[in-house]
């Protein structure tokens, strides 16, 4: 699959079938994840990746509103362990935007090599430390299901060029 490909038929997978990723794909996309780029190099990203069920109800329980979560075969936590609170000059902290491709590397690989993912946002993050031992320290930003898909979502929809681009200036 080459990557417009990727890209075009990534969906956000809420239904996983209950079979096992394997070792070889899981190293594949943490691989993608660490070869994405972050501000000044810091590679502040920390990923946890939890493929017990035990661990894996817990977390669905820390989740808001989406139940799907405790029944992914893989969930892996995105965190960053900022050595400081390092904002880039645009106002915006560094961390959250380098988690954010990391993350976007892995729903990337994750689809090239047959599998889905589905970032999640909406969760307690205490509770996600506590089940998980994160230190306190370090900041979870986003979680990731990822398995086998057991379903395939229909494209949604996406608005044109020419309502979201800007050419030279805003107009």
């Amino acid at each position: 699959m080459d990557l417009f490909e990727t890209i075009a038929t990534r969906r956000s997978i809420r239904k996983y079938q209950e079979r096992p990723v394997e070792k070889e794909k899981l190293y594949r996309v943490l691989e993608a994840a660490r070869l994405a780029p972050s501000a000044d190099n810091r590679q502040e990203w920390r990923f946890v990746v939890i493929q017990e069920k035990e661990t894996i109800e817990k977390l669905g329980g820390a989740v808001y509103g989406q139940k799907f979560v405790a029944k992914a075969p893989v969930i892996i936590a995105c965190c960053a362990v900022p050595s400081e609170e390092y904002i880039l000059k645009c106002g915006h902290p560094a961390y959250a935007i380098d988690i954010g491709i990391a993350g976007d590397h892995i729903t990337l690989a994750a689809t090239a090599l047959g599998l889905g993912t589905c970032w999640i946002g909406d969760f307690q993050e205490d509770q996600v430390k506590k089940i998980l031992n994160i230190p306190d320290s370090v900041r979870v930003v986003e979680l990731l299901t990822l398995g086998y898909p057991d379903s395939k979502p229909s494209p949604r929809p996406r608005k044109d060029l020419n309502e979201i681009v800007y050419y030279e200036k805003w107009s």
